[in-house]
């Protein structure tokens, strides 16, 4: 199959491949100079091979055997003169490896295990594929913490430790970031799930109470209003502990403040059950009722705005407003989360997280996603990473066979263009889910980088309530109709571990839908927001043709002209721009009429005098497509820029030009969330 042509391709193309020995030979020599210069991955290989005395032939041994790697041309073990430079040795690294690269394709990722989207069996995995025997079972083989910190380990107990690691419930593809720090955080990460238990008591019947709250919701709503449209997060249950996992996490990792972006599915759920939107208020919206709310919109489109508490500290959480619109909701939340930091002066970007939902299918068929992950770490654009949900439901609407939705493994394999790593979970283990959204909260503030949980779940009704999905996936639904809810999954595994009785789960149940009943908040997190910290209560009811100062000083206004007009005289300017220049300071003494340039220019000098942020963002933003804006100047002499409007005085308000991503679509949503926030 085309994957294990890939991997074979891998193996012929490494050092120990055959045809680089020349570049082994090199490493070798760095290493035993300085072993540090070397690849953490090469130095325990290296560290591995026998050491000579100084009286013997140095390292002389070990370059015959890369020789004879390399004659050989083939990745079995071969004869070498020192038989303690064992090619079996590294055999075990790139058994480990394989497991690093591969493991997710054998991992149990699929609760219904319907579409076999990945393969179930990869040779690679195996360790006779790699040359060993049931005998060699038993060898120990000095590993020096390659993995698992271990000096020392069986073949056995290895191939069995790999396994759990990276075939369980949790599949990490992170094998093509580059960065060595980042790849050897995340192996380390995923490979302390060994180090059980993970989760205490406490902390699993918590987990199960908020899988019960998303069950019991869904549940509560299909009886009292059935029919109607709620977008039903029914089987992806897990989304609702996953997010309140994400911000408690956060707020100890010292987030303030967090937005949300999704679409439809599990909307209504995520409003109730995480930001403690009352039910009441959402039963009145399903009956038709309204209660006074500004918006006009559906029930599936609204945001929502309160506070969580995680011990002693707050956080705010914000639910972005979305359209009908599939992903375009995601750019928004990301310009106005850069808004938010920029308002709190968070230049490292600890204070405000983003999250985004996606959907499977849209996430890879819809092209403001890629815009939008191409802006992730553009100076202009960053917001310091932002953890990327995707509600796999392994559905979209009514195509569900992979052939159709998209041409690559995975549907988050767009993840890769920013070497973003992805967490693919099993959407029935809450479990390994919360691992997963502790690991992405960590990374994402230690690398400032996107990061993407990938919750593999199913779609327990149609497209909405209204909808038959029989009608063009009966086998998938026939499967979908028998499997148990994620609720009961966990309860019943907490009832085997001896973790609660059955009789607990059973009134877990019957609290959350008397608390439904009452019509009251069921987070019990939820608080009270700080009026005093929404600076956005000035612009309710706010008369907008309201007369408004529109003079502007005439001698104040000609000695900004003056200002804008101005570059240091070390500055070697274009001479073209020389000319622009030449001719506002002609303008700015009134000996020329002005252009449309000095116009805009002075249109901005005027707002920053008064205080007013400005910021310029686009294509060609600080040249301007047309050449007439140049608020950069840039030095013929070593490439650096001059931006005179940042130069006005001590107190002016902050001027920002960015030239954006090549984006017709991201960059104005960006624009629309930052303006807005």
């Amino acid at each position: 199959m085309q994957h294990y042509n890939a991997f074979d391709e891998w193996l012929a193309s490494t050092a120990l491949g055959g045809a680089n020995q020349s570049y082994i030979e090199e490493l070798y020599e760095s290493y035993l100079e300085d072993p540090s210069s070397v690849d953490e991955s090469w130095r325990a290989t290296f560290d591995a091979l026998p050491k000579t005395t100084a009286a013997e032939q140095p390292h002389s041994p070990v370059r015959d055997y890369f020789r004879r790697l390399a004659r050989e041309n083939t990745t079995e073990a071969v004869t070498v003169i020192d038989p303690e430079a064992s090619a079996k040795l590294v055999k075990v690294l790139q058994f480990i490896n394989a497991y690093r690269f591969r493991g997710h394709l054998e991992a149990k990722l699929d609760p219904i295990n319907y579409y076999r989207w990945k393969v179930s069996s990869v040779p690679e995995l195996d360790y006779r594929y790699h040359g060993f025997t049931e005998q060699d079972l038993n060898e120990t083989f000095n590993i020096n913490h390659y993995v698992y910190h271990r000096d020392n380990i069986k073949l056995g107990d290895l191939a069995k430790m790999l396994k759990e690691t990276y075939c369980g419930s949790i599949g990490l593809e992170f094998m093509h970031v580059q960065d060595m720090e980042q790849k050897s955080w995340l192996q380390s990460k995923l490979e302390s799930q060994l180090n059980k238990p993970l989760f205490s008591k406490e902390e699993k019947i918590n987990l199960l109470s908020e899988l019960t709250a998303a069950d019991g919701l869904e549940r509560y709503l299909g009886a009292k209003f059935p029919g109607a449209k709620r977008f039903s997060l029914e089987g992806s249950d897990a989304f609702i502990p996953l997010m309140k996992e994400i911000i408690r996490h956060a707020s100890k990792q010292g987030v303030q403040d967090v937005m949300f972006g999704m679409a439809h599915r599990g909307r209504l759920n995520m409003l109730v059950n995480v930001l403690g939107k009352k039910p009441e208020d959402l039963f009145d919206e399903f009956a038709g009722k309204h209660s006074g709310e500004r918006t006009g919109d559906v029930k599936y489109h609204q945001g929502f705005s309160s506070d969580f508490a995680v011990g002693d500290r707050r956080v705010h959480l914000t639910l972005a407003f979305n359209p009908s619109h599939l992903e375009i909701v995601s750019p928004v939340v990301i310009g106005a989360v850069r808004s938010r930091q920029t308002k709190k002066n968070d230049t490292e970007r600890n204070q405000v997280l983003a999250v985004t939902v996606h959907g499977d299918s849209a996430v890879a068929g819809q092209g403001v996603v890629q815009e939008t992950l191409n802006m992730s770490n553009a100076r202009g654009y960053t917001v310091g990473g932002t953890i990327r949900i995707v509600i796999n439901n392994q559905i979209g609407f009514t195509t569900s066979n992979p052939n159709d939705t998209r041409s690559t493994e995975y549907c988050t394999d767009i993840a890769k263009m920013i070497q973003a790593p992805i967490i693919h979970v099993n959407g029935d283990d809450p479990e390994a889910v919360a691992f997963a959204a502790r690991m992405a909260v960590e990374y994402r503030n230690l690398f400032k980088r996107d990061i993407f949980i990938d919750l593999i779940s199913y779609r327990r009704h149609g497209h909405n309530e209204a909808d038959e999905p029989l009608a063009t996936q009966p086998m998938m639904y026939s499967i979908i109709k028998k499997h148990p809810t994620p609720r009961k999954v966990y309860a019943d595994r907490l009832i085997a571990e001896g973790v609660i009785t059955e009789e607990e789960a059973i009134e877990m149940m019957n609290l959350y839908r008397d608390a439904l009943d009452n019509g009251d908040r069921v987070v019990k997190e939820w608080r009270e927001m700080d009026t005093a910290q929404m600076d956005w209560l000035q612009y309710l009811n706010y008369d907008w043709t309201s007369p408004y100062e529109s003079k502007f000083p005439q001698e104040r206004f000609q000695t900004l002209a003056e200002r804008v007009s101005e570059y240091p005289e070390t500055l070697r300017a274009h001479p073209r721009v020389e000319k622009i220049y030449a001719d506002r300071r002609e303008m700015a003494k009134g000996e020329k009429l002005f252009d449309w340039g000095m116009a805009e220019t002075m249109a901005y000098a005027t707002l920053l005098d008064e205080g007013a942020n400005v910021r310029l963002s686009g294509e060609d933003a600080g040249r301007g497509t047309f050449f007439h804006r140049h608020a950069v100047v840039h030095n013929q002499n070593d490439g650096t820029g001059y931006v005179p409007l940042t130069h006005l005085h001590a107190n002016q308000g902050r001027f920002e030009v960015w030239d954006s991503v090549l984006s017709e679509e991201a960059v104005l949503a960006f624009e629309y969330g930052y303006a807005t926030t």
